[in-house]
């Protein structure tokens, strides 16, 4: 795939890690790799499974945060390693937008719809971000490391990437997750994804 195949395609590995995950040594690994800026953020996704996203499998998320205000379509992937993902841009200056969303997709025909939250550290790099996560619902936690590609001259050179930072981290080799977050977090969300019958 060329660059502007991949334009709106997220390549990513996530993993799942206990409770005695060792944190500060993941900084500090993280950190010796000389990120050009890292932050600590706390994020708000709501997300929607419509109509047509039950029959196209894809979930819309809506996000407003101090640095994001956006729109998501994310595609409903067997393996989230490589899967569509387009953004619109809301825009901070427009505020909370969530009345405006609601309306935006009660007109698509919501079947389903959850919020989570997560307490994020991300590190940026020129062709990767590094986030470690704890992602939460009213009932269900989890503790997430994600790479991401973020240079996708290639699909090659973009796995090469992710395996360079999962070496580097103490990553190489474990199992990852092929499940998207909601799948995760919200049982009754994995039980209307059926998975797709090979024809």
């Amino acid at each position: 795939m060329s660059t502007d195949e991949l334009r709106f395609k997220e390549i990513e590995h996530k993993y799942i890690v206990d409770d005695q995950f060792d944190v500060p040594r993941f900084r500090q690994l993280v950190n010796a790799l000389g990120p050009t800026r890292s932050g600590v953020i706390r994020v708000r996704d709501r997300y929607f499974l419509t109509e047509g996203g039950s029959a196209r499998r894809f979930l819309m998320r809506h996000r407003y945060d101090a640095e994001l205000h956006h729109l998501t379509i994310k595609a409903l992937e067997a393996d989230t390693e490589v899967r569509v993902e387009v953004n619109l841009d809301l825009g901070q200056h427009a505020g909370n937008q969530d009345a405006q969303v609601d309306a935006f997709m009660d007109r698509l025909g919501v079947l389903w719809s959850g919020t989570l939250h997560k307490d994020l550290e991300v590190w940026y790099f020129a062709d990767c971000e590094v986030v470690y996560y704890e992602a939460s619902t009213s009932s269900r936690a989890v503790r997430c490391v994600e790479f991401e590609a973020t240079r996708k001259e290639s699909m090659a050179t973009a796995l090469t990437t992710i395996e360079r930072f999962e070496r580097a981290t103490g990553f190489a080799g474990a199992s990852r997750s092929r499940l998207s977050l909601p799948q995760i977090l919200f049982p009754d969300l994995a039980e209307r994804l059926t998975p797709r019958q090979s024809t």
